[in-house]
């Protein structure tokens, strides 16, 4: 199967070629010819599976084949609703990337950017708007967009926007669009809510199920690292430093765990950046890019990254913290892997987590490998053995990893060290 029998146009061909894209992933093979066709959509895939070309390519050529190009300024005649920032941004690339030969033209809505910007962006006219429902509601509010010409409505990362909130202003903003529309939904799982929005906004949707739900894919590699909560920044730096990652996703459960990690990394001689929605979105765009370019090797961030953060070839992603959520799980590793790539997922599970990691391993049907030796005193990741909720946390020592130096202080007392130039005693030649 290639692009070439998919039914796209030439413009469009030439623009994934230029991109070194031959074969189709399996979603775009399902969803572009009855999105071509007009068809409404429901499609579940992996994250990571191609589904942003999967919708974007044959919208921009629907819209270029009804395109008016004497109209001035353009009207809003598509619309992509995504959750996050982050999302939005990549999308609004993505859109821009394969568009290129064609005379459509497209913009990004987002908070933390200009109100003011957008206002002004949007007066020149657009035919593609890629948005946050929460800026895209004040928007509509000001009448600085219309939404009554819309042709193609796009949910994106449908669960998460459900779970981050989001259902209210998603139904306010289906209140202002034409019930003529072509709607494509695309999900990572399919709860109950999903089922129930799409009934109301699909019509007769063609299904598409890729893969099977919240499972992971086949080409990352998972571990789990039973170690006290007092030991993983130690555990994190060394692994960073010794075994020379140079770039690592890792995710944290609050934002100011995200900036004490990112300093702590700091002070181990790792550089760092944070991710998270305390972040001005120049903070985040910067962090982000200097990530991607090679500037930071770790980049700590909340689940506000989970979803959406498309990085080619990311090796690495650790959970720091488990995430409270299972099926969470499934969308951060998923940072990893992607689009055929291998990737490792390393996941520090302390005691009192043992209750999230029973839960993501019912979820996935299966046990997440542990590694035996961690270089720390053995640690039971039992249900039984989980802590009450508010008891101590109960402190591992490690076994007998100390500085080849007497002179430099053991790691794991809080003290601040260079795992690029700290030299266990044992076992250093053994570790992943």
């Amino acid at each position: 199967m290639s692009f070439d029998s998919l039914g796209l146009s030439d413009a469009l061909l030439k623009a994934v070629a230029d991109q070194g894209y031959t074969t189709p992933t399996p979603i775009q093979v399902k969803a572009i010819p009855p999105i071509l066709a007009g068809k409404d959509i429901m499609a579940g895939a992996q994250t990571g599976t191609g589904k942003t070309a999967g919708f974007s390519l044959p919208l921009l050529q629907r819209l270029a084949e009804n395109a008016d190009l004497r109209t001035r300024p353009h009207k809003v005649r598509a619309l992509v609703l995504v959750p996050t920032r982050e999302l939005a941004a990549q999308v609004y690339e993505s859109i821009a990337t394969y568009g290129k030969y064609l005379p459509l033209q497209a913009q990004v809505i987002i908070g933390g950017a200009s109100i003011n910007m957008q206002t002004r962006q949007l007066r020149h006219g657009c035919d593609i708007v890629v948005a946050t429902p929460g800026r895209l509601m004040d928007h509509v509010g000001q009448k600085n967009i219309s939404l009554a010409n819309i042709e193609i409505l796009v949910l994106d990362e449908a669960d998460r926007m459900l779970d981050m909130g989001f259902l209210p202003e998603i139904r306010r903003i289906l209140a202002y669009l034409p019930k003529n529309r072509q709607s494509l939904l695309f999900s990572a799982t399919m709860p109950s809510a999903i089922k129930s929005l799409a009934a109301t906004i699909l019509n007769h949707p063609v299904e598409i199920e890729i893969a099977k739900q919240n499972i992971t894919a086949d080409n990352i590699s998972e571990q789990v690292y039973g170690i006290a909560q007092s030991n993983k920044r130690e555990c994190l730096s060394y692994l960073i430093g010794s075994n020379n990652w140079q770039q690592v996703l890792v995710f944290v459960r609050t934002k100011h765990g995200a900036d004490r990690l990112q300093k702590q990394l700091i002070k181990d001689g790792i550089s760092a950046a944070a991710l998270h929605g305390d972040k001005t979105q120049g903070a985040r765009s910067k962090a982000l890019e200097y990530f991607k370019t090679g500037k930071v090797a770790a980049l700590v961030a909340t689940d506000i990254a989970a979803r959406g953060l498309d990085i080619e070839e990311l090796p690495h992603v650790v959970n720091f913290d488990l995430p409270q959520v299972a099926e969470d799980y499934v969308h951060r590793i998923g940072r990893t892997g992607r689009a055929g790539s291998s990737g490792a997922a390393l996941s520090l599970v302390s005691p009192e987590e043992a209750h999230l990691l029973w839960a993501i391993e019912k979820l996935l049907n299966r046990q997440i490998p542990r590694v035996s030796d961690t270089g720390y005193e053995p640690i039971s990741l039992k249900i039984i053995d989980a802590p009450k909720k508010n008891a101590p946390a109960k402190t591992s020592g490690r076994k007998d990893y100390q500085h080849a130096s007497k002179k430099t202080p053991q790691r794991g007392n809080g003290t601040s060290y260079n795992p690029r130039s700290d030299k266990p005693k044992s076992r250093a030649n053994s570790r992943p």
